[in-house]
């Protein structure tokens, strides 16, 4: 049994003694602004079902949040100069992406440098996981349905939700169009188009439709298909020397999504299926004047998703979800022979889950819930000598929240237990893990626009069946990677003027330390590599996110966005050989500025993106040394009326000034790029 690591570290710590010092500050005045009457308990209720969340035209901020939040919805993507949800993510600060290269690469997101494998994604309020390598490819996921992009540090700021939510040190929310039919038509269609550089041609399709009062149904598709060739430079020792074309970068790609909504009452309930199909070429690392790759790569992604919620009186709420999603994956090599011929694997993973949420109303200011999940992932594979996993998953959470008029504190007391059971050649283990988390936000001044808040929380991620079973490298005793967090922060919103029609600043400093990190170290040789628990990373940090809409004559608007972040990732591993030294690919300081000028139908956009120096390995020597990098973007957009119809037409340029970089070392990232988009509304 393992309880997550260390009491007496953490007491150490000031970001536990700033939480508690909000906990605990003014208990006095929290207990003399209970509701007296019922006027102020109306006063109250408001407060609480209405949460403030200020909205500018690039970001969200949710004001009474413990948790620090960044969010991109609605007209705030449209001015990105993003296909995917991975380019989108690029645009929040603490993040780095891990991108292999053009539109076919895998991208996936590392939050304040805990680990891919960290961050929970979350589709429509169900997690979207893969327990075979715990990666999530942000880039299979399309903009053209998406209305949100929400990004929690630690978990997100309410107690009603699985217990999935809970147990991940981050947390990113993926939220789909939801059919809207005020207006009074019954029937929307939009259809788009893009296409540019590297062969793109990617036409989609969303169509709404009203069937009754009580339902509504969504249907939407896109096909995604490019070439991925586009010029690299390739630089030996004394600097760039030849220029080539990049090779096996292409993709085709096809997602599809019905869902069916329903408004039951004083609830509601909606059905979705998703399906994804991809092939594409992975075009691999420019090593030893190697320019061109042959290996494949083939997902087949199904799942199917009800949901139910409803309020059965005024104090209990139910939720209830339940899911079963088919993953397959197959990768050739060509070039690697075995016995059997080119390497040729085929990995098929099955997950059925199921959740419940209750939650129950104490007080008006005193809210209790208990969320139950229970999960089965099962793994089969066409590998030598493959063991076949299961995991049997029980997850509970049980959660409290406290609302006053100026302070709101949550606490959370997270268990787990884990069942591992294998087929064959090796034995299965078990975890049992159990995880405390506290949060709070305070209102200091009478304003309601500003307010400090600070979390502490422990975490932990499973490891996954690679890291497990793989054949030649798994270790099945390994244990689960324990992480800890601390943040302090706060927000504040300038009310809007007649200039300047609103500014917003959120700050946050942070602590996280990984303990038990899982690491691949070499065994008898270095072709056998072992998992084993050997590291430990103490990471601190500071993020600065800002916002200013200006309004100037003639109906000009301005949007400004500002975010800047400073990380220090050491690994303090006991008696390691990079005992005080960078992680890979953290780099100590990395920003972005995002702005965009609106008149009347036209609006300009532009976006820059800088990350600073990183190293490619452990060792912080020059060999590993990566060269910061930055990129601009620009588009133009008219959003108006054509032949009656609502239509926008926009005009990209990414990478303006034709920067050569790498996002990951030898994997070169593309140059100077074009898109044009069409989308008509029906």
């Amino acid at each position: 049994m393992h309880l997550c690591e260390n009491r007496r570290f953490c007491l150490k710590h000031g970001g536990l003694f700033l939480l508690l010092w909000i906990l605990f500050w003014n208990p006095i005045y929290a207990q003399n602004n209970l509701p007296k009457n019922n006027k102020e308990s109306d006063s109250l209720k408001k407060h609480q079902l209405n949460e403030v969340i200020v909205t500018t035209s690039k970001r969200e901020f949710k004001v009474e949040s413990p948790m620090p939040v960044q969010i991109l919805s609605g007209k705030q993507l449209e001015k990105l100069n993003s296909l995917s949800v991975a380019d989108a993510v690029r645009y929040f600060s603490g993040v780095q992406l891990k991108d292999y290269g053009g539109i076919g690469g895998l991208k996936t997101i590392n939050v304040r440098s805990l680990g891919s494998a960290h961050t929970a994604v979350f589709y429509d309020g169900m997690s979207v996981g893969n327990a075979q390598n715990g990666q999530v490819d942000l880039g299979k996921y399309s903009l053209d349905n998406i209305e949100a992009i929400e990004l929690y540090n630690g978990q997100k700021s309410t107690i009603f939700q699985p217990a999935r939510g809970f147990f991940s040190s981050n947390t990113l929310f993926l939220k789909t169009k939801v059919p809207d039919f005020s207006s009074g038509k019954t029937t929307k269609i939009r259809t788009s188009v893009k296409t540019g550089s590297f062969g793109l041609f990617n036409p989609s399709f969303l169509y709404q439709q009203k069937i009754s009062s009580t339902f509504s149904l969504t249907a939407s598709a896109d096909w995604l298909k490019a070439d991925g060739k586009y010029k690299y430079r390739y630089q030996k020792t004394n600097g760039y020397d030849t220029t080539a074309v990049r090779q096996n970068g292409d993709i085709e790609a096809l997602r599809s999504e019905l869902a069916l909504h329903a408004k039951l009452g004083t609830g509601q309930a909606s059905l979705k299926t998703y399906y994804y199909d991809s092939e594409r070429g992975l075009p691999g690392a420019i090593l030893a004047n190697k320019y061109e790759y042959v290996q494949r790569q083939w997902d087949r992604n199904f799942f199917v998703h009800g949901s139910y919620q409803n309020s059965f009186s005024k104090k209990y709420e139910l939720l209830a979800n339940l899911k079963f999603s088919r993953d397959y994956n197959r990768y050739i090599d060509p070039d690697y022979k075995t016995l059997q011929g080119a390497l040729d694997n085929k990995y098929y993973q099955n997950e059925f889950y199921a959740s419940v949420v209750n939650q129950y109303t104490i007080k008006e200011w005193w809210k209790v819930s208990l969320a139950t999940d229970f999960s089965i992932n099962k793994l089969d594979a066409n590998l030598y000598r493959f063991p076949y996993p299961t995991r049997y998953s029980y997850l509970g959470a049980l959660s409290t929240e406290m609302h006053w008029s100026r302070l709101d504190i949550q606490a959370n007391f997270l268990g787990a237990y884990v069942d591992e059971q294998v087929k064959y050649y090796q034995q299965g283990d078990s975890q049992h893990v159990f995880c405390p988390v506290i949060s709070a936000s305070y209102q200091p001044f009478d304003t309601k626009n500003f307010r400090v808040r600070a979390f502490y929380k422990e975490s932990f991620r499973m490891p996954t069946f690679n890291d497990l079973y793989y054949t030649f490298i798994g270790n099945s005793s390994l244990k689960p990677e324990f992480t800890t967090q601390y943040d302090f922060g706060s927000t504040y919103i300038i009310e809007p003027k007649k200039f300047l029609q609103s500014a917003s600043f959120q700050a946050d400093v942070y602590y996280n330390h990984v303990k038990d990190k899982i690491v691949a170290m070499p065994s008898a040789n270095l072709f056998r590599w072992t998992m084993m628990n050997l590291g430990e990373v103490d990471i601190t940090g500071f993020e600065l996110n800002t916002n200013f809409v200006f309004r100037f004559p003639e109906q000009i608007f301005l949007d400004l966005g500002l975010s800047y972040t400073y990380q220090k990732a050491i690994d303090v591993t006991p008696k390691g050989t990079t005992y005080g030294d960078q992680i890979p690919y953290t780099p100590m300081n990395s920003g972005t500025a995002t702005s965009s000028i609106s008149w009347k139908n036209w609006q300009l956009n532009y976006s820059f993106i800088y990350t600073g120096e990183r190293y490619s390995q452990k060792a912080n020597i020059p060999v590993n040394f990566v060269k910061p990098w930055y990129t601009s973007d620009m588009a133009l957009i008219w959003d108006g009326k054509f032949l009656k119809l609502p239509t926008k037409i926009g005009a990209e340029v990414n990478n303006i000034f034709n920067q050569y970089y790498d996002v990951v070392l030898n994997f070169p990232m593309p140059g100077r790029n074009y898109r044009l988009s069409m989308s008509v509304n029906f």
